[in-house]
């Protein structure tokens, strides 16, 4: 069984720029306004919790472009990590344990590690 502690390069780079990816996409969503296309605001009391929304001018085609962009390459990286060579010498619980430790690889090393950016996703 290979060890955790040594993960292929590119699994690593693959998983920080799905890191980077998620990030980028998560606050740019955040700036967007909520409805992709132009329309009016409303105010829900009705239910067991207020919701509003003030209306919405919609998303450009840049800013939809965008979106699809980085999904786009969130998916190819999710795809490439997940089925990496890698993952074939694990199975079971082993395997859930090697992935969580890459997915949160970032945030033991910290960010003067020389692993790159840490962020949040």
């Amino acid at each position: 069984m290979a060890s955790t502690d040594d993960f292929p390069s590119d699994l690593v780079a693959g998983q920080q720029e799905l890191h980077q990816v998620r990030a980028e996409l998560l606050a740019l969503l955040k700036r967007l306004p909520w409805s992709v296309e132009p329309l009016d605001g409303f105010s829900d009391t009705g239910g067991w919790r207020r919701v509003e929304r003030p209306a919405s001018p919609g998303w450009t085609a840049d800013e939809q472009a965008e979106v699809e962009k980085l999904r786009e390459r969130e998916r190819e990286l999710a795809v490439f990590v997940t089925c990496h060579r890698y993952w074939k010498d694990f199975s079971g619980p082993e395997a859930v344990d090697a992935r969580m430790r890459l997915k949160h690889r970032h945030e033991e090393a910290g960010p003067d590690a020389g692993d790159g950016p840490a962020t949040e996703a």
